[in-house]
């Protein structure tokens, strides 16, 4: 497989996405994005609260993300992005942007298209009750582990047409990552 601009580490929370991502990203040499890092305050605080994210909460997070992946692979700088993207239509705003949400997320490439990430997806997957015990012994997070069920309603693995790659958590760290490297090969 050619190399991808990015990767996008995804998965419910507790699915490992920000430490295999900063992992990966550093056996790779590519910057390292963690989403969490770029959720605006009413986020966090909405999902501190026990309150799940929509979809309104999430587009124009969403778009800022696929902003920093175009500018940074529009330089050549391959990327890393831990990110939850749960459905297939939040990924599809990291690849190529949100029409007119916000005015920024839909950028036009020199043909009038719309500009896209080339993305290869990294889906970190795993039974509810051994994420849930990942969760509760994680401490100094926003995301109480109250909301699990909630991104598992949400969740749409991905599928065919997507590039991506499913993996389960009962693996350890370094065959996640091992598995990951053999993908881009």
């Amino acid at each position: 497989m050619a190399a991808p601009g990015a990767l996008l580490v995804m998965g419910v929370s507790g699915s490992g996405k920000s430490t295999v991502g900063a992992l990966l990203a550093s056996e790779l040499g590519w910057k390292f994005y963690d989403a969490d890092d770029y959720h605006p305050e009413e986020n966090r605080v909405k999902m501190g609260k026990g309150i799940p994210l929509n979809d309104e909460d999430r587009i124009p997070w969403l778009c800022n993300l696929h902003d920093i992946l175009l500018r940074d692979v529009a330089t050549g700088q391959h990327v890393v992005l831990a990110c939850s993207a749960l459905k297939k239509a939040y990924r599809d705003i990291l690849i190529r942007g949100k029409d007119g949400v916000p005015p920024k997320c839909d950028e036009v490439g020199k043909e009038g298209k719309v500009a896209e990430v080339k993305l290869l997806v990294v889906h970190l997957s795993g039974s509810f009750e051994v994420i849930s015990g990942r969760l509760l012994k994680r401490t100094e997070h926003f995301m109480p582990p109250e909301l699990l069920q909630s991104q598992f309603d949400t969740l749409e693995p991905p599928s065919a047409p997507e590039n991506f790659i499913q993996i389960s958590v009962d693996k350890n760290l370094s065959e996640i990552i091992a598995t990951i490297m053999k993908a881009l090969k």
